[in-house]
């Protein structure tokens, strides 16, 4: 039996490659991480520089307390089995009134991993509305093999070369996805994505968390690690992390340090220019 979902959302997920929205927590508790966040922001001198990205879970308690809470977990154990990995975290911070944008495409474009067995919990600490520039999925692209991406290194693409998906996209078929602050929506890493510029005036927070099934392997690099959330681990194809003892631990940031340099090496291989986004 499902643990969140209903059997109509998990029949969802496996017809259209995602299922939006979900409540996992109140508002309450999302203004919390929201606040935590921000604080964060201002104590480090902003988010993006400090954040590197995928791996601000080994350096934040608030990051690894989302990535870890049992109601996120719930969600994701219902669409990809009871043994979870997190494999990344991206923050997507669109701020109020701002030029920044997502382009179509699939998360399984330059991540290096070897199966779609990997699914995206993309919770909302701010409003995600179609005004501020929530997700819009197409339905049933995930059944899609990968399909060829060209990088436009655009500076307001939030992506890390900017990459856009190489086929026509019939935006007549697309599904927007808005959340309030403590929903999540799911989506699996070959669903087509996007989302448009924040034409409102409060900031779009959304903590893009990335779990993996253990069997899933980095095929582009090797010492590749993730975090065991949940279940067990009967492959040892990555290895394992573990959270932060407290905010900017010196020995997790050593770790972040040399997972990122990893990371980055998988993310923008054989990239043609500079991207914009080194750190995401």
């Amino acid at each position: 039996m499902p643990k969140l979902l209903t059997s109509t959302q998990a029949a969802q997920y496996e017809r259209d490659g995602f299922v939006s929205p979900l409540r996992v927590m109140s508002l309450e508790d999302a203004s919390r991480y929201r606040a935590r966040f921000e604080h964060y922001e201002a104590a480090n001198g902003g988010w993006y520089e400090q954040s590197k990205g995928q791996k601000i879970y080994l350096v934040q308690t608030w990051v690894a307390e989302l990535v870890s809470d049992p109601r996120v977990l719930d969600a994701v154990e219902d669409v990809l089995g009871p043994d979870l990995m997190c494999w990344g975290v991206s923050l997507f911070v669109k701020e109020a009134r701002s030029p920044g944008y997502v382009s179509w495409h699939q998360d399984s474009t330059y991540w290096g991993l070897s199966e779609p067995a990997v699914v995206t919990a993309w919770v909302a600490l701010s409003p995600a509305t179609c005004q501020s520039g929530c997700m819009k999925m197409l339905p049933g692209s995930q059944n899609l093999d990968q399909v060829a991406h060209h990088d436009t290194l655009h500076r307001d693409n939030l992506l890390t070369r900017g990459q856009e998906i190489a086929m026509e996209v019939d935006e007549t078929r697309s599904v927007a996805c808005p959340l309030e602050p403590g929903e999540i929506s799911l989506h699996n890493i070959r669903t087509v994505h996007a989302s448009e510029p924040n034409r409102s005036d409060d900031r779009r927070i959304g903590v893009a968390i990335r779990y993996i099934a253990p069997r899933v392997r980095q095929v582009a690099s090797e010492r590749d690690s993730a975090w065991l959330v949940r279940g067990e681990d009967r492959f040892g194809n990555f290895v394992h992390e573990r959270p932060p003892k407290a905010d900017m631990d010196p020995e997790a940031l050593a770790e972040r340090d040399r997972v990122m340099a990893l990371r980055q090496g998988v993310l923008y291989r054989d990239v043609k220019g500079k991207p914009a986004h080194t750190d995401l």
